[in-house]
């Protein structure tokens, strides 16, 4: 096709790009005598409707943007030759590289420009993500951002193209979900056919990824779905973190928003400091923070609830009843008195038991404490503090038990609920999360639990039941 002349006006120069059913064309404007890019979608034997409904969204999409750093629209035509038929989308010329050719001629880049970079994009995001209805790109990868040549102290412009997989909120909402995007770059909600504004963001984590290591990232080794990329770059411990926050495979746990995601970059967690608190179920109270160095996790008391008032009413009765049984039986002549005071011993227990789950319900927490030294799991109550067990070593710990609700039958064949419980097995003890006190109220949130001590502990997540 070089040297065609499309539309009476676009003269071909050059065949930048082509798969089935499209090719990039750099041409030149008769008119203007400018550089421009046609994106060419012809009918032929691989032609899928899908094609032309992404294609005219494209077109239609790139008409309603305006910003620096995102090719502009110019024109849209139906192309009729004898040799090819199909439209034609034509867009200003950026003359810059893609990262994928600049990876390619050996160029590297420093975690300086790694965050340049990444701010770039995700400037650009906001502003698609901040569109109504929001514009989602889908297709974030190395080979469809361009940067410019280096300018003074700059790496050069960054610039985001082939708005070919776009998405729409509204199209998403109102009309079928067509799968797009790229393997390694695309986050497992797109799978399914499900973008939102956060899958952008996990694209672009990818495409870093491939920046500060090399490798693509379906090339790189995975973990319960997450990308293993650690061991090959040479990142600070707050960058890193950054990154694996961005390529999150669960939604709730990732990085929402496009400022959300500058905002952590601008002003990462110092590492010697717990991190925000991230992917926790709404209305949950359990604070979790962590760094690379310690994980807390602390579950506030349950507060009032109506069956306070009984047990509080019963412990006074019991209490009462105990200290007039023991003032009688002290009362009487010694040494016959003594049997009668031991024999109140045990039910002073159960009254101060009573008083202590009261007062724990209504201020006491539990905290799980991991370090690189041991694992603590305490249950405190004003200035006291009771170890259930004691402090283990860390490197003791062998691993991490999730039990989710389940039923089971007792010895008279009655149906009977066990409530879901997280244990971590250090040895032969058991430090246990979720069947009793505190402010742990659902499933979801010893889930979310499992899931962070999984990671941070570096151990798979077992259930007897299921296995």
């Amino acid at each position: 096709m070089i040297g065609e002349i499309l539309s009476d006006r676009y003269e071909v120069q050059q065949l930048l790009g082509k798969k089935a059913g499209r090719r990039t064309l750099l041409a030149r404007d008769l008119q203007t005598q400018e550089l421009v890019v046609i994106k060419l979608l012809s009918f032929g034997s691989d032609f899928e409707w899908d094609s032309l409904k992404l294609f005219e969204r494209e077109a239609e999409t790139l008409k309603n943007l305006a910003h620096p750093s995102i090719p502009g629209y110019l024109n849209y035509f139906e192309v009729n030759l004898p040799t090819i038929k199909g439209f034609a989308l034509v867009q200003t010329y950026i003359p810059a590289q893609t990262l994928e050719q600049c990876l390619q001629t050996g160029r590297t880049f420093t975690e300086a420009e790694v965050k340049y970079i990444a701010k770039a994009l995700l400037e650009i995001l906001v502003y698609l993500h901040g569109l109504y209805p929001p514009v989602i790109h889908r297709d974030i990868k190395p080979s469809n951002i361009l940067l410019g040549d280096r300018s003074g102290n700059s790496i050069g412009q960054v610039y985001l193209v082939d708005f070919g997989s776009v998405q729409t909120v509204l199209a998403t909402e109102t009309g079928t979900r067509t799968v797009v995007g790229t393997y390694g770059y695309m986050p497992p909600e797109q799978f399914g056919g499900r973008t939102v504004a956060a899958s952008d963001l996990y694209s672009l984590g990818a495409t870093l990824i491939y920046l500060v290591t090399g490798n693509h990232p379906a090339d790189l080794p995975q973990k319960d779905f997450r990308i293993q990329f650690e061991q090959l770059a040479n990142l600070s411990p707050s960058l890193t973190s950054w990154l694996k926050w961005m390529i999150e495979p669960s939604l709730e746990r990732r990085l929402s928003s496009a400022e959300e995601a500058i905002a952590a970059l601008e002003k990462p967690q110092p590492t010697n400091l717990p991190t925000l608190f991230v992917g926790k179920p709404d209305g949950s109270k359990i604070q979790l923070t962590k760094n690379a160095d310690s994980l807390e996790i602390i579950v506030p008391p349950a507060g009032f609830d109506p069956s306070i008032i009984f047990t509080g009413l019963f412990a006074i009765v019991w209490n009462s009843f105990i200290l007039f049984w023991t003032i009688g039986a002290l009362s009487a002549p010694f040494p016959v008195n003594i049997p009668f005071a031991l024999f109140s011993v045990p039910f002073w227990g159960a009254g101060f038991m009573m008083v202590y789950k009261l007062f724990f319900n209504l201020f006491g927490r539990i905290c799980l404490r991991l370090n690189p030294e041991q694992i603590a799991l305490t249950w405190e109550l004003f200035a006291w503090k009771f170890y259930r067990p004691r402090a283990s070593p860390r490197q003791s710990i062998t691993k991490l038990v999730y039990i989710p609700k389940h039923f089971t039958k007792d010895s008279e064949g009655t149906r009977i609920a066990v409530p879901a419980q997280l244990d971590i097995w250090v040895g032969v003890k058991k430090y246990q999360l979720g069947s009793f006190g505190g402010a742990i109220k659902s499933e979801a949130e010893l889930e979310w639990l499992a899931e962070e001590l999984s990671d941070w502990l570096d151990l798979p997540i077992t259930n007897p039941i299921r296995s």
